[in-house]
């Protein structure tokens, strides 16, 4: 069994320090704003965004590794190791992990994704050194002690249950498998019950270490900060512990995925005994990548992205059948969804989905008005901005951006891009997109008639 004892480290040679490379991507007006990158020998990617006029900073580490990369059997593998990430390394107990952001007011989480995993921390600007060294810390010198395998199972299976309880967090489960099928984008991010009693310490210590060598690694920090310094510290930490061994080695190119295998016209139900029914209506949307993901965003924000959006304005407003309805878009490195969502009451379902599907079919027909695309236009650019008004959503922006397109886009580019969207092209990915036979999931107290019916929503 290994132990928490503090270990000496070798000083890493003068080879190994010998070259970083760091370029300007977004120069900001007066340094606010500025977006830098330094790549460390060992393929360490380093992206920061100064704001002198903050006092916070916001501190995280992506890894290219997300549910997508687990097989059937290590489902929930990626999951699992995000929280035993948190429980100790040969320098710091779970304890002291914990501790140590705590005493300095600071918040520190994780999050785990089909396509990436993120850890993070938000602290004054004054406590970013100590955030650097905890957070590096726990990325490259994780125990995983079989000990801590046992115990933090119990706490995965009591996160799974939760999710269970929560049938409108669930149904866009079960709408991935609908999709998906058994596919790594189909399956669970936490996994399921057997999945996660099946997997034992060696396999995900096996499973960290082929996916958090640095070459898989983006560190991302944002606020009032200075590039240099946090280049150093981030250097110091992943040097004590002999981290960056191969100063040759190159960071992997973002993600291009495989072809994953969609389907149409599918219809799932999960029988549950709940005051309403859960649907999500969609089908095949875009890849991350994707020229037209721009107007697709329009779309989405004109269909149900707000109190004025179509879907809204028809079940809520006109009916009163739901009281929360919108729509979605996912997209990954090759594929994408749209979905529907409505909560209803179960004797409301069939006119829910009648609705949604006979406006889904007129957008994709005649196509929106310029009006309603005007205006989603216009909300799409103020949430836009309004979204990244704190250090830890711009630290996830130029992160995830770096890990998954290898560029940043400065907040002016974006706003002009979305300013760019013509009716036109609107009214082209409309037909592409919503002219496809949805798929359709739904989780509730249905009885066989109703069953039954529910394949009528999706011919």
């Amino acid at each position: 069994m290994t132990s928490r004892s503090s270990k000496a480290t070798a000083r890493p040679s003068s080879e190994a320090r010998a070259v970083a490379r760091t370029q300007t991507l977004i120069q900001g007006a007066g340094g606010i704003g500025t977006v830098r990158k330094t790549t460390l020998p060992g393929g360490l990617r380093i992206v920061t965004e100064t704001l002198p006029s903050v006092r916070s900073a916001t501190f995280g580490i992506w890894a290219h590794v997300g549910s997508r990369d687990e097989t059937r059997s290590l489902n929930g593998a990626t999951h699992y190791l995000e929280h035993l990430l948190f429980k100790g390394t040969a320098r710091r107990s779970a304890l002291d992990i914990s501790a140590a952001l705590d005493a300095v007011g600071g918040e520190m989480n994780a999050f785990t994704a089909k396509e990436y995993t993120c850890y993070y921390a938000r602290v004054l600007d004054t406590d970013l050194p100590l955030a650097i060294d905890v957070v590096c810390d726990m990325l490259t010198g994780s125990l995983i002690l079989e000990e801590d395998v046992d115990v933090e199972r119990g706490a995965i299976l009591e996160e799974i249950a939760m999710t269970e309880d929560d049938p409108g967090d669930c149904v866009h489960d079960l709408f991935a498998h609908t999709m998906f099928g058994d596919n790594a984008l189909g399956r669970p991010v936490l996994g399921t019950v057997d999945t996660v009693n099946a997997l034992t310490a060696d396999r995900i210590r096996r499973f960290y270490k082929k996916h958090y060598d640095p070459t898989h690694l983006v560190v991302a920090c944002a606020g009032n900060i200075d590039h240099a310094k946090v280049v150093r510290q981030v250097r110091a930490a992943f040097e004590k512990a002999g981290a960056l061994k191969n100063p040759e080695a190159k960071p992997i190119a973002p993600r291009d995925g495989s072809r994953t295998i969609r389907t149409s016209g599918k219809v799932e139900l999960l029988g549950r005994k709940t005051e309403q029914a859960h649907v999500v209506l969609g089908m095949p949307g875009l890849a991350r990548s994707d020229d037209r993901r721009w107007a697709m965003g329009v779309l989405n924000t004109a269909l149900g992205g707000g109190m004025s959006s179509r879907l809204f304005q028809e079940v809520r407003e006109k009916r009163g059948l739901a009281y929360s309805v919108y729509s979605y878009t996912s997209g990954f490195a090759d594929c994408g969804l749209f979905g529907v969502y409505a909560g209803c009451r179960p004797s409301q379902v069939h006119d829910v989905l009648r609705i949604c599907r006979d406006e889904l079919d007129q957008v994709a027909r005649d196509g929106l008005s310029d009006d309603e695309i005007a205006r989603a236009i216009g909300q799409l650019r103020g949430s836009t901005v309004l979204g990244l008004e704190d250090t830890g959503a711009l630290m996830n922006r130029i992160g995830k951006s770096e890990l998954c397109w290898g560029e940043q886009m400065s907040v002016d580019d974006m706003l002009a891009k979305i300013a760019a969207v013509t009716p036109d092209e609107v009214r082209s990915v409309a037909r592409d997109i919503l002219g496809q036979r949805p798929s359709l999931s739904v989780i509730g107290p249905l009885k066989d008639k109703q069953a039954a019916r529910l394949h009528d929503a999706v011919a």
